[in-house]
């Protein structure tokens, strides 16, 4: 069994390999083994962000910075992952933090450096429509109720992501109607006078429809505090079921930190008051499930994970949540052994959400079941009455059935020679030379001791015309038991093939299927064989005097007997 650190070194192994996945596969089974060591965290989060999973690296970093806030490394980590999700204040918050406690690291002071440069720069297509999306706008959206509908809409909410990103892309975005009956609303609604800003020269020229102005990119600004949300136009009911939804969160904000913490049983019950608060957010749930996962409470876990989707599915919840507690149900599975159902439900998520580090998974299962089931049908007893019934069809003739029920026996004894060698039998019966090759090398290579293989093996190699081949297979299985008959006879076969006359025909096919062969091709490249060659020709004498040498003499033969050559 692997230790914690031997699971580490191989993470940082693969890491420095490139094989990210691989690495956070490692670090998963050190934190496994020993969820109290931050530094597995650490690593798992640097691997995490180094796939482009920042989510994910920052919940590691946390994790670190929650068993060792002393870790200079921790808030490197949690700024990086910060800092990639563009939370550019919080960034650098955790940079400063980590600073006023060392001073002097240079990882720290460089991350800050990074993210001020980033967060200083103009916005991407800070133009006339670059910041039709901005914070600031998206922050007063949020606040009409008539755009309020749209901003919960997940398919709105992507194609709003894909403008912030590339503002280029709203011509395209502009095709759809939802987002055409959303932006007509946006650019009806009045400018708050406090938010007023200078007309754009481009703008002096014509006069569109009133769009939300840009802010100027260079001006440092402090973040302003997030809108209050005005709730006096509710219902004292609605205003209640608001008021809990932000208790629930708090509970919930709660939970992860005793969560990093290891304090699982402080953390689910305050999982269980955000749930009690807040019914419709299957976060919680899922959050709940996790915590069972790190228990081993495999069983708890997947019926939270399942309670997750179900509330998920209920209330409209994105699709990469519902998947990710589809994909926890999975590897709890996993876990149990199940890996049918952890298969089936890896399925599910990727129908859901398609996740490309899911995907990496369900190939990674798929390839650990087919392992499993392999060794799950494997049974000496049953590959016993298989090899009888291929035995029985052999001695009838009925060789398509023979190789059938030999194949069976295989399948069920894998490492049985005998059964290599009677199922290689079969196959040459059928013509199969190259499927009783395969299979009788395989025989010779589970019992090197196993002298009917070598014999089988020098016939089939006669069959396909490698004589050099067979020679070394039959005086193989001499060398074992000298007085071997089928050896024997397959040797002076051999022998007696090689000194008899062929027609031209025949030794230009036999001399063409050789030099297909490697082991030929490397004889007759090697300098110093082609000059004992040329000698043969030139100076007889050089190439006796060569011949004396064992290993000459055993390649000249080996060209003999594959029919290059020809000793008169």
């Amino acid at each position: 069994t692997m230790s914690a650190d031997e699971a580490k070194a191989k993470g940082n192994a693969a890491l420095q390999a490139g094989k990210i996945t691989e690495a956070i596969e490692f670090y998963s089974e050190a934190i496994h083994l020993d969820g109290s060591k931050h530094v597995y965290y650490s690593n798992r989060s640097a691997a995490y962000l180094k796939q482009g999973d920042a989510n994910n690296a920052l919940q590691d970093a946390e994790a670190c910075l929650g068993l060792n806030p002393e870790f200079a490394k921790g808030y490197s980590r949690k700024g990086a992952a910060l800092h990639s999700l563009k939370r550019y204040n919080d960034s650098i918050a955790a940079y400063k933090e980590g600073l006023v406690k060392f001073p002097s690291d240079t990882g720290l002071t460089n991350g800050l450096e990074q993210v001020q440069r980033d967060k200083d720069a103009p916005p991407p297509g800070a133009g006339p429509m670059g910041g039709l999306f901005s914070p600031q706008m998206m922050a007063r959206m949020a606040m009409d109720p008539r755009l309020q509908p749209y901003l919960k809409d997940p398919e709105v909410m992507n194609k709003i992501s894909l403008v912030q990103s590339n503002p280029s892309l709203l011509p395209t975005v502009m095709n759809d109607p939802k987002m055409m009956e959303f932006l007509g609303l946006m650019m009806g609604q009045e400018t708050p006078p406090e938010t007023t800003s200078e007309p754009s020269a481009a703008s002096s020229t014509k006069t569109p429809p009133p769009t939300p102005e840009t802010p100027a990119p260079k001006k440092k600004t402090e973040p302003k505090p997030e809108p209050e949300e005005d709730l006096s136009q509710l219902t004292p009911e609605e205003r209640k079921r608001k008021e809990n939804k932000r208790e629930a969160m708090k509970k919930k904000d709660e939970g992860n930190q005793l969560f990093k913490q290891k304090k699982f049983n402080e953390a689910l019950e305050a999982y269980d008051a955000a749930i009690a608060l807040d019914e419709t957010n299957m976060t919680f749930l899922n959050n709940k499930a996790a915590i069972y996962f790190n228990l081993k409470q495999y069983d708890a876990c997947i019926e939270w994970a399942e309670k997750a989707v179900e509330v998920g599915k209920a209330n409209m919840a994105p699709f990469e949540d519902r998947a990710k507690a589809l994909v926890r149900c999975a590897k709890a599975y996993q876990k149990k052994g199940d890996l049918g159902k952890a298969i089936e439900f890896c399925d599910a998520a990727q129908l859901e959400f398609y996740d490309k580090a899911t995907q990496r998974l369900l190939k990674t299962m798929e390839l650990e079941k087919k392992k499993a089931d392999k060794l799950a049908y494997q049974d000496p007893e049953k590959a016993e009455e298989a090899k009888q019934r291929g035995n029985d069809h052999f001695r009838a003739k009925e060789w398509p059935n023979a190789v059938k029920e030999y194949e069976e026996a295989v399948k069920r004894a894998p490492k049985n020679a005998p059964i290599r060698n009677n199922l290689a039998a079969a196959l040459c019966k059928i013509m199969d030379f190259n499927g009783a090759k395969r299979e009788i090398e395989v025989a010779v290579d589970l019992d090197p001791t196993y002298v009917k293989a070598w014999a089988r093996k020098g016939d089939i190699e006669v069959m396909m015309k490698e004589n050099h081949k067979a020679m070394e297979s039959y005086r193989k299985g001499l060398s074992i038991d000298p007085s071997n008959a089928s050896c024997k006879e397959g040797l002076r076969k051999v022998n007696s093939s090689i000194s008899s006359s062929m027609t031209d025909e025949e030794r230009k096919e036999r001399a063409a299927h050789a030099m297909a062969d490697p082991e030929i091709q490397s004889i007759l490249n090697d300098p110093i064989m082609r000059q004992i060659l040329e000698d043969f020709g030139s100076n007889p004498q050089a190439a006796q005097q060569a011949m004396a040498d064992p290993g000459i003499a055993a390649k000249i033969e080996k060209l003999v007997a594959a029919g290059i050559l020809q000793m008169r």
